[in-house]
Formats: C-alpha cells, sequence, structure tokens
C-alpha cells in the first residue's frame, strides 16, 4: 500500500498539479489585487459609484439580501474578463514565438536541401522509392 501511495503521490502529473495550484493561488491574488485597486474603482467611475450591497428585502423576519448576490456577480464578471483578457494577451505572445520558432525549423540550410537532394538520387540509383 505505501509503494502504491508513493508512485501515486510522486508522479509527475501529480507534483505539477500541486505547482498549477500553487501558482493559481499566487496568480489569483495577482487578479484579485489588480481587478480591486485598478478595475473596480475605474468602473465604480464610470457608473458613477453603483453600490449593490445594501438591496434587501425583508420577508416576515428574515432578510434577503440580494444586492450581495448581484455585486458579487458583477465582482465575478469582471475578474472574469480580466483574467480573459491577461490569458488572450499572453496566448497572443506565446503565438508569435512559436510561429519565429516554427519559421526556424521549416527553412533547410543549403546545406541540408543538398544533402536531402543527394540522397534521394541515391536511392533512386539503388531502385529504393526516396518517399520511403
Amino acid at each position: 500500500m505505501w509503494s502504491e501511495f508513493k508512485e501515486f503521490a510522486f508522479k509527475g502529473n501529480i507534483v505539477d498539479l500541486a505547482v498549477a495550484v500553487v501558482i493559481g493561488a499566487a496568480f489569483g491574488g495577482i487578479v484579485t489585487s489588480f481587478v480591486g485597486s485598478i478595475i473596480t474603482p475605474l468602473i465604480g467611475i464610470l457608473v458613477g459609484g453603483i453600490d449593490f450591497t445594501g438591496l434587501r428585502v425583508t420577508v416576515g423576519d428574515a432578510e434577503v439580501l440580494y444586492g450581495n448576490f448581484i455585486q458579487s456577480f458583477i465582482d465575478f464578471l469582471i475578474v472574469a474578463f480580466a483574467i480573459f483578457m491577461v490569458i488572450r494577451f499572453l496566448n497572443r505572445f506565446k503565438r508569435e514565438e512559436e510561429e519565429v520558432v516554427e519559421e526556424a525549423a521549416e527553412e533547410l540550410s543549403v546545406q541540408d536541401q543538398l544533402l536531402t537532394e543527394i540522397r534521394d538520387l541515391l536511392q533512386e540509383q539503388n531502385g529504393k522509392n526516396p518517399a520511403d
């Protein structure tokens, strides 16, 4: 049982997942700070400082704080949009790097092209198909 646990706990996927959780938590703190310190105040200026947290309905002795839900939903939308924009930016940057690497890999040097042609000619002379 111990060896099975060690195999499970120390597999590469589990360690990668643990690292991702820690980095995700740190990234979550950055995004929360970004949204709370920069995005939310700017949106507050644009919409005139509307705060939904005070909205409530009293039903008998119970108080339904639906304003908190509305505010939490708006905060979620803001955070989700901010994360979307960051991921979009990172993906664009990553794609540009991949394109540069692919272009460099696709271009064969003159020497490589000549060696490929020589190989193909030798295979044709020996009766073999160069595509094999």
